[in-house]
C-alpha cells in the first residue's frame, strides 16, 4: 500500500488547512466523512483523504467513503483515483444520502 504522503502530489499543502481524516489504523469497518463543507469545492482534498482512509483500513475490513454531494457521483472523480493507486481492492457504490452525499464502500484485501 502507498503511504498518505504519496497522495499530496496536487501541488498545494492541505496539511496546513485541514485536519487529517484519520491517523489510526482501523481494525474494523468504518466510515470516513468526506461530506464536510471543506470538501464541497475541493475534489483533490476529497481524493487525498479518501485514499488516506483506505490506507488506514486494515485488511479484511471496509471503509465507507461518504463524499460531498457538490462533487457529484464518485464515479466521476474517485474510482479512477482508487484504480490508479491500488490493484487489489474492490469497491461498490452503496447509495446517495438524503442530504445529497454519496456512499462508496471500499473493501481492503
Amino acid at each position: 500500500m502507498s503511504s498518505p504522503d504519496d497522495h499530496a502530489a496536487d501541488g498545494h499543502d492541505h496539511e496546513e488547512t485541514a485536519d487529517p481524516i484519520t491517523e489510526e489504523l482501523h481494525h474494523n469497518s468504518w466510515s470516513a466523512n468526506l461530506e464536510k463543507p471543506r470538501y464541497a469545492d475541493d475534489v483533490e482534498l476529497a481524493i487525498r483523504d479518501g485514499l488516506t482512509a483506505i490506507d488506514h483500513t486494515a485488511p479484511g475490513h471496509h471503509v465507507n467513503l461518504v463524499t460531498h454531494g457538490e462533487l457529484g457521483h464518485p464515479e466521476g472523480f474517485l474510482y479512477d483515483a482508487i484504480e490508479r493507486e491500488y490493484d487489489d481492492l474492490d469497491w461498490e457504490y452503496v447509495e446517495q444520502c438524503g442530504c445529497g452525499g454519496h456512499v462508496s464502500r471500499v473493501h481492503v484485501a
